[in-house]
């Protein structure tokens, strides 16, 4: 079971006055696909969640129950850094680090499908940083 569940608005200026609602979804959507997951036979859950520090408050501690839910499920954390090229928030420009093209977190996304209990870390490689070339590292392992 693949959650990617997010509730971000449209504007991206208007993340952080909406907190809440993606705090939300990451608690009580988590929750109940766990709740599902164990209904149907228990599959195994791979959840998505941000490779960096976010300030603290309700989408931190979101994010932190998100993780430690996952995780006690033998579930898979899917740390992503931020986004960008087409459809993203980011579709001209480059966010700060840590970064991701998006083509390539779906590919990563698929090769984590196999791997055990852990946390995955999926952000634009450092040696790729200066190429133009979207790539991206796959750090498996506990948090």
């Amino acid at each position: 079971m693949l959650n990617e569940l997010t509730d971000l608005p449209d504007d991206a200026a208007q993340i952080s006055k909406l907190a809440d609602l993606n705090a939300r979804i990451r608690t009580e959507g988590t929750r109940n696909l766990i709740e599902a997951a164990r209904r149907s036979g228990s599959p195994k859950i791979l959840a998505q969640s941000v490779a960096w520090q976010l300030p603290d408050g309700p989408d931190a501690q979101a994010v932190a129950e998100l993780e430690r839910s996952v995780l006690a499920e033998g579930g898979v954390v899917l740390r992503y850094g931020q986004f960008y090229g087409p459809g993203s928030y980011n579709g001209r420009q480059l966010p700060k680090e840590p970064r991701v093209h998006i083509d390539r977190a779906a590919e990563r996304t698929v090769e984590a499908l196999a791997e055990p209990t852990g946390v995955v870390v999926i952000i634009d490689s450092a040696r790729d940083r200066g190429s133009g070339q979207p790539s991206s590292s796959v750090n498996f392992g506990d948090a």
